[in-house]
């Protein structure tokens, strides 16, 4: 997912170079995703900044480290630190002008650039299936684990006429979703 992400900000800012990734180290999955981004950022030739934050009060310093580091995107990764912070992430990106990729279409409701990450409805909707054939006596144990299958790109004209971005007609016809 991270490299999907990185891959479709590098399309939607042709001259990305350098991508802050914000995210809480202490989280496994988040430690996972730093090293998915590293690897992914080399792919597209891009350079990353791992950011951490454990924490609100690491957010003022992170900030400043972005833009002392002339960040040209914020990839945050997702994490309860993250998420409970949104508002004051989704500030600082639009009073710095920074494209910035989230994974859930929360943040682009409240008024991030883009996200792409699972449609957490659909998932429900499956899982609604298994907790069926659960009351109707499948054990458990018998179902296959499964991973999400359907995947949502969303993009915030609003947002990117706010920090001066020109979304690319490729990146507009492949999103699934535009909130005007």
């Amino acid at each position: 997912m991270t490299g999907k992400r990185l891959e479709l900000l590098k399309e939607t800012v042709p001259k990305l170079l350098r991508v802050a990734v914000l995210g809480n180290p202490t989280n496994t999955a988040t430690a996972l995703n730093f090293k998915e981004a590293e690897v992914a950022a080399r792919a597209y030739g891009l350079q990353v900044q791992s950011l951490e934050v454990r924490g609100p009060h690491d957010l003022d310093s992170v900030f400043s480290l972005t833009i002392k580091w002339r960040a040209d995107a914020l990839l945050p990764l997702g994490d309860s630190v993250v998420v409970f912070n949104q508002e004051r992430i989704v500030n600082f990106v639009a009073k710095n002008r920074l494209p910035t990729m989230y994974g859930d279409k929360a943040w682009v409701e409240a008024g991030g650039l883009m996200s792409y990450g699972p449609d957490i409805l659909d998932s429900f909707r499956r899982a609604a299936i298994y907790v069926d054939k659960i009351l109707k006596g499948t054990k458990p144990a018998d179902l296959p684990v499964e991973q999400p299958i359907k995947f949502e790109f969303i993009i915030n004209l609003g947002a990117a006429k706010q920090i001066g971005l020109k979304i690319p007609p490729s990146v507009l016809a492949r999103a699934d979703k535009v909130i005007k």
